[in-house]
């Protein structure tokens, strides 16, 4: 059991840091953090299920390319963040609707790999089920509480004032990170 918390803890840090990297912009509101903190435990929960399911019965299966389209996936995020910041325009591509999804998936996807090779060897469904709504739920509560710090972080002028380039900037580290580490 405390395996699977360290794990959920682990999983839930790169949720954390892009949810950290969200919250500094000025124009996510509130509703928009909640959303993107649900689609991160949800999606944390969803994949590592669907990676358990599959290591079970794919027991042989180990593949570090999820990790690399995940890491792409925020990397290009992070570009896009960065391009906005030099635009100027009043419109924030963190506010359309998809980036709930394609964030909550790209932060997600190292937890399909861990349910391949970490929680794979257990058979019961239940506690399947228990084990990933841990991580999902962890996820869930470290994305508000990053949410919870940046109200604080974007006082800071500086950060206020260049909150897309150093949203983008953090998302690309966390991309690159999670490609090549």
């Amino acid at each position: 059991m405390i395996g699977v918390v360290i794990i959920a803890l682990a999983l839930a840090m790169d949720a954390f840091g892009v949810a950290l990297s969200i919250g500094i912009n000025c124009a996510v509101k509130r509703k928009n953090k909640f959303y993107f903190a649900i689609s991160f435990g949800f999606f944390q929960f969803l994949l590592s299920l669907i990676g358990a399911i599959g290591g079970y019965y794919f027991n042989n299966y180990i593949a570090n390319i999820p990790n690399i389209i995940g890491g792409a996936i925020i990397a290009v995020v992070g570009v896009l963040m960065i391009k906005e910041g030099m635009q100027q325009k009043d419109e924030c591509i963190l506010l359309n609707p998809k980036m709930y999804f394609v964030l909550g998936i790209s932060v997600s996807i190292d937890a399909l790999v861990v349910g391949f090779t970490a929680l794979h060897d257990t058979i019961n469904p239940l506690i399947v089920i228990f084990y990933t709504s841990i991580i999902g739920i962890t996820t869930l509560i470290l994305s508000l509480i990053s949410f919870y710090i940046s109200r604080y972080a974007k006082r800071i002028s500086f950060i206020a004032k260049y909150a897309d380039y150093i949203g983008g900037i953090i998302l690309m580290i966390f991309g690159f990170k999670m490609m090549f580490l």
